[in-house]
């Protein structure tokens, strides 16, 4: 595969909060482009609120792509969108604008996603609905450290990963080690696809407290516009994995009575720094990424600038 050194994909990564959208938007008018998200749950039609999805006059400001495209299937795992389907999609769609657009922007906080897009992802066997339907609902009832017993029972090798507070990934690990027998880390291939478009990769990350402060301002946000009517909303979906996540779950245990709602609004801003410390762990780990403040846009577009012309 040759490289079209006048095609660049510029992605804008960070953890939740830092201001990913708002930067990703000032460079596609920058360079009169459009918005690939990379985000796990933005794309489900039925999670607004609660997913922090752009505002409607941001996504008009700027064409985006994988918003609020995929419906949850009442009463069913919704098994169909994963990492490979993320990747298959993006590279089609990426080709599709090149049609127009020399640079394009991506942005988003799933990782996973962003790797798969970059690296191309590892070929893991589906698993029956069955098996993800059991271990999410025991997940549910006995919590993460009922998960974590059972893959270090089940998939010792991926336990010693590390990932065991990232009750999503222990949960993929235990499905697949349930439906194959194997470790989900035997069918990770180790081998980088080779992409024919230049990619750019720009971190944004805050000061802690700066962050901490713009997720409990957030959060605080979400409640007043409604998090726990659409959370009510989806009593109807509450098994589908794209649920199973932080806004979610608290929300839930709240309507169950598990909780007041003072003390599910407290978890939420809890688990939400938790998951952003993740982000920021697994970003780090790339040493493509260049990092900025992500008030600094000039900086920024400037860098991209540089960067594109370098390549």
């Amino acid at each position: 595969m040759s490289l079209d050194k006048n095609k660049t994909v510029v992605i804008v990564v960070g953890p939740t909060a830092a201001g990913k959208t708002s930067v990703a938007i000032e460079l596609a008018k920058h360079f009169r482009t459009e918005i690939i998200s990379a985000d796990s749950r933005q794309c489900f039609k039925e999670l607004n609120i609660g997913v922090a999805r752009p505002t409607e006059k941001e996504l008009q400001t700027v064409q985006h792509h994988f918003i609020a495209t995929h419906p949850i299937a009442i009463g069913s795992i919704h098994d169909n969108l994963n990492a490979g389907t993320f990747e298959q999609y993006a590279l089609e769609k990426a080709n599709e604008l090149f049609n127009g657009h020399e640079v394009i922007i991506m942005t988003g906080g799933t990782g996973l996603y962003i790797r798969a897009f970059c690296e191309g992802m590892d070929e893991i066997p589906n698993v029956p609905n069955e098996i993800r339907e059991i271990i999410i609902s025991n997940y549910k009832k006995d919590g993460l450290n009922w998960l974590q017993t059972e893959v270090q029972q089940k998939d010792p090798v991926f336990y010693k990963s590390g990932e065991i507070q990232n009750p999503q990934r222990l949960m993929r690990a235990l499905e697949v080690a349930e439906a194959t027998g194997k470790s989900i880390l035997e069918f990770r291939k180790g081998k980088k696809e080779k992409r024919d478009f230049n990619i750019i990769k720009i971190g944004l990350q805050l000061p802690k407290e700066e962050l901490h402060r713009n997720i409990n301002i957030r959060i605080d946000k979400m409640i007043e516009e409604g998090l726990v009517e659409e959370v009510s909303s989806l009593q109807d979906y509450r098994q589908s994995n794209a649920l199973q996540t932080v806004g979610y779950s608290e929300i839930f245990d709240y309507l169950d009575g598990i909780i007041s709602l003072e003390e599910a609004i407290e978890l939420i801003k809890k688990n939400t720094r938790k998951y952003a410390r993740r982000q920021m762990t697994w970003f780090k780990k790339d040493k493509d990424i260049n990092w900025y403040p992500p008030g600094e846009i000039e900086k920024i577009i400037e860098g991209v600038s540089k960067a594109i012309i370098c390549h």
